[in-house]
């Protein structure tokens, strides 16, 4: 196996430990520049800093972040889709709240500016565009700054020992303005693109460029200021030199890719800045993360989390909206991230020597061994919620209650370990922005399930590895002996933090071992189609009769862990192809369609859902797919169904002329669907040869005695013969009625199929069933404006000028006499190129593609 391919099938496990050991090299490196610093040298440099230094470091996080959200508004004028600002500042807050906490920011901030501008109407190549627009104001800003810094700054640089004279970093200054500014008298006055590999970019004309310049600088100048007013003693002489540092930092964080750059900032920072009292820097370091890391992302969630309180309780329609539902799919994804962050602040103190005379007070009332317990099950709480937070992304509510839970008892916990009321108050401030959203997660699933993937235990690690380092460090001056691990005392706050880091580190290898064993599954069976083994619990509960499509023999069937829920697909090619809803109860669908997307994941496949709800549409979302339109489709409430007015007249005439000619009605029960099969068979060849057409699959039934002897039929007879014939579906609970396989012969009395359909809902509606479904009308209903997408501007055009190929307005005007009741469907799939490969395995299995597995499920049953 060559070397390219194995870093292809282990790409993952490859780059996570990479960045492992990249965030190993900077705690060692923080840990040889912190070695003569103690942690009560650090607590006193954060006491004393000042009230008006924290208001100060917050304003200029608030002109940083507001800044930030200008890089998306001109980025968006940039590639030629401007949006408003609202909009735009959305997709660039939650983007920067996120990458600048946990890293990865294609994937973490990539993801979150893709839900708000695909909802917003922004196809994936523009999307793109932004992002890169967007990242190039971000290096320009930084280039730019520090050819400043370096011009202005006088005397001598020493960065890590290296030590650059003032006349080489003048020089280096001015050749790196002198480079921007060749930069901008090459670009023309307006935009102009650019091809770069398949992709196309928008170069900003000159104004354009200043602007990004401008922009991106003064968003670095606040962000780097509101650290600098946090380090005690410093003065605005020192921000020159100070801005190197923290570029420097920045770029070093950005390479090696270490989640918020833990420990690879700081080593960075403290090394570059020879100058200053090393515990003073690492003091402003970690109020720097409470104020430009943490708080925003509390403020992002708690807006989040009323803006979903709200959605959750309009109605459906109102709801609906795709910026809705994008901001309902950001919730999740930022409460996630905050709930992490809980995790990470237990661990972090269960890290750290309690404050003394909070433990002095404690100890007036609070016996010792209750104040043990309580330190290591707050570590253990603070690990649990690493490890589940993921699952809030998935909505799972297993994981929503879980983590409100240990949220509620990490609290507790914190109060009675040392009286720790700071990390008690953000806890529970966490868990009441959690419970505001509580009906966004909806998944039923097992407890198990909660817990994150293997993606997310790198990140874990990281957290866990990171709060070992500051026990470590914080208690660099105790002797360590072995006696220590079952020392108990009021002043044994190191033996407490090996207790608590020791029942962390099996919590996590337990978790590890459960990945590495837990998920060794035997391979599903292929898809099955005796009867016993059909999913028949969730077929007798569902509304929709497209759920019948289930008997058709060539689908697979995935179902949830009580069987009251299934999914049905089928494989073909790369594509893994969705027929229609989950059938089932709906608090189980996302949990169904979360297992599937992570089985084509695995298999290295696309994910297609065809012809789906709106219902469904919240799911898709979640689930990162492209949505599009595919048509709609045709209800006609049989309550109200009646042949009187003037809107019925051509039905009218086309019953009463078939029934004068001779045409009789029938309900051929299942029973005895043996006595006329071969004369069904002569009409449904003679259909396909007078059509040229061979049998259909996947979203349609197809003439096989095994499939049609399941369900009554509708005939049509003249002279005593069959002419028309179609065999009906019908909900158990007679929510819903239609046909599937609808065949005739050429010399039928006129008007025989609309005869059909008005006697068999006439007879549906004196059965007592509410809706007679027609079936689906493609390509209706959509928009084709010039600013459509293009599958809404290919789609119109085939609705208007597609009638030689299929009949498109036809269809629609013949479903529309009946009076029906119209409700969109659509298709969701992969983003560019993929969707267009699924439609395509789509098409060639709903032709026939899977026949031979088809054939296959026949021989089984």
């Amino acid at each position: 196996m060559s070397a390219a391919s194995l870093y292809r099938r282990h790409r993952v496990a490859i780059q996570g430990v990479a960045v492992l050991l990249l965030a190993l090299l900077g705690f060692a490196a923080l840990h040889a520049l912190l070695s003569e610093v103690r942690w009560r040298d650090v607590r006193h440099a954060i006491s004393a800093v000042s009230a008006w230094q924290l208001v100060a470091a917050v304003l200029l996080t608030a002109a940083s972040y507001l800044m930030l959200t200008f890089y998306d508004v001109l980025a968006l004028r940039i590639v030629g889709k401007p949006l408003p600002y609202r909009t735009a500042a959305l997709a660039s807050l939650t983007s920067y709240t996120l990458s600048h906490n946990f890293g990865f920011a294609l994937l973490t901030g990539g993801s979150a500016r893709y839900r708000v501008y695909s909802a917003a109407g922004l196809e994936t190549p523009d999307i793109v565009r932004v992002i890169a627009t967007a990242s190039v104001t971000f290096w320009a800003g930084i280039f730019v700054m520090a050819g400043v810094a370096l011009s202005v700054h006088g005397g001598r640089l020493d960065l890590a020992g290296l030590a650059i004279p003032g006349a080489v970093q003048r020089g280096l200054g001015l050749v790196i303005l002198a480079a921007a500014l060749a930069v901008l008298c090459l670009l023309r006055g307006g935009n102009h693109e650019v091809r770069v590999l398949r992709w196309r970019f928008n170069l900003p004309g000159r104004t354009q460029a200043l602007a990004q310049i401008a922009i991106s600088a003064l968003d670095l100048a606040a962000a780097s200021a509101a650290l600098l007013v946090l380090v005690p003693g410093a003065s605005a002489g020192q921000f020159p030199i100070f801005f190197l540092g923290y570029a420097l930092a920045i770029i070093a964080a950005l390479v090696t890719h270490v989640p918020g750059g833990v420990g690879v900032f700081e080593a960075v920072i403290i090394a570059v800045m020879p100058g200053v009292e090393p515990s003073h820097i690492l003091a402003a370091l970690i109020l720097y993360r409470v104020v430009y890391y943490i708080l925003p992302l509390i403020v992002a969630a708690a807006m989040l989390a009323i803006h979903e309180r709200r959605r959750l309780r309009q109605p459906l329609a109102t709801a609906m909206g795709a910026m809705q539902m994008a901001l309902g799919g950001l919730a999740p994804t930022v409460l996630s991230a905050l709930v992490f962050v809980g995790g990470v602040v237990l661990l972090v103190s269960g890290s750290l020597p309690a404050i003394p005379h909070r433990l002095r007070a404690l100890h007036a009332f609070a016996p010792l061994p209750f104040i043990e317990a309580s330190h290591i099950a707050a570590s253990l709480a603070g690990t649990a919620l690493l490890l589940i937070a993921p699952g809030l992304y998935r909505r799972l509510d297993a994981a929503f209650h879980l983590c409100r839970a240990l949220l509620v008892a990490g609290a507790i916990f914190s109060l009675a370990k040392g009286v720790d009321y700071e990390e008690a108050a953000i806890l529970l401030v966490i868990a009441g922005l959690l419970q505001l959203s509580h009906g966004a997660f909806y998944r039923k699933t097992a407890l198990t399930s909660a817990i994150g993937s293997a993606r997310s235990l790198m990140s874990v690690l990281l957290a866990v590895g990171l709060a070992t380092w500051i026990g470590f460090f914080a208690f660099k001056h105790v002797d360590y002996q072995s006696e220590m691990w079952w020392h108990f005392a009021w002043k044994g706050d190191a033996s407490r933090f090996l207790r608590a880091s020791f029942g962390s580190a099996v919590v996590l290898l337990c978790v590890v071992i459960w990945h590495w064993f837990g998920h060794a599954r035997p391979p599903r069976a292929d898809p099955v189609a005796a009867d016993g083994e059909l999913p028949g619990a969730a077929l007798a509960q569902s509304n929709r009769t497209d759920a019948l499509l289930a008997y058709t023999g060539d689908k697979r069937f995935l179902r949830s862990a009580s069987g009251d829920a299934v999914v049905m697909y089928q494989v073909q090619g790369q594509s893994w192809i969705v027929m229609g809803d989950p059938v089932g109860p709906r608090e189980q669908w996302g949990e169904l369609l979360w297992q599937l997307r992570e089985m084509v994941d695995a298999a290295q496949g696309r994910l297609l859902l065809y012809q789906i709800s709106t219902d469904a549409l919240p799911i898709a979302i979640d689930l990162g797919l492209q949505l599009a339109k595919y048509g709609e489709e045709a209800r006609v409430d049989l309550a109200a169904f009646t042949m009187d007015g003037p809107d019925m007249k051509s039905l009218r005439h086309a019953d009463r002329r078939a029934a004068r000619e001779g045409a009789e009605f029938a309900i051929v029960p299942a029973h005895a669907m043996d006595t006329i099969l071969p004369e069904l068979r002569a009409v449904s060849d003679a259909w396909l040869a007078a059509k040229g057409q061979s049998e259909k699959s996947f979203s349609v039934g197809r003439f096989d005695p095994a499939y049609l002897g399941r369900f009554d039929c509708a005939v049509v007879r003249a002279g005593g013969r069959i002419v028309a014939f179609a065999n009906i579906w019908a909900t158990e609970n007679r929510e819903e009625l239609s046909v599937d396989l609808m065949r005739h012969l050429d010399d039928m009395p006129y008007g025989t199929m609309d005869y059909l359909f008005v006697r068999l809902m006439q007879w549906g509606k004196g059965q007592g069933y509410r809706w007679f479904n027609l079936g689906m009308a493609p390509l209706s209903g959509i928009e084709s404006r010039r600013l459509a997408p293009v599958w809404a501007r290919i789609g119109g055009l085939l609705y208007r000028h597609g009638d030689a190929f299929y009949g498109f307005e036809g269809l629609r005007a013949y479903k529309e006499k009946f009076g029906p009741v119209w409700s969109p469907r659509y298709i969701a799939g992969p983003h560019g190129l993929g969707l267009a490969r699924g439609m395509i395995d789509l098409q060639t299995l709903i032709g026939g593609g899977k026949r031979s597995a088809a054939r296959r499920l026949r021989l089984v049953a």
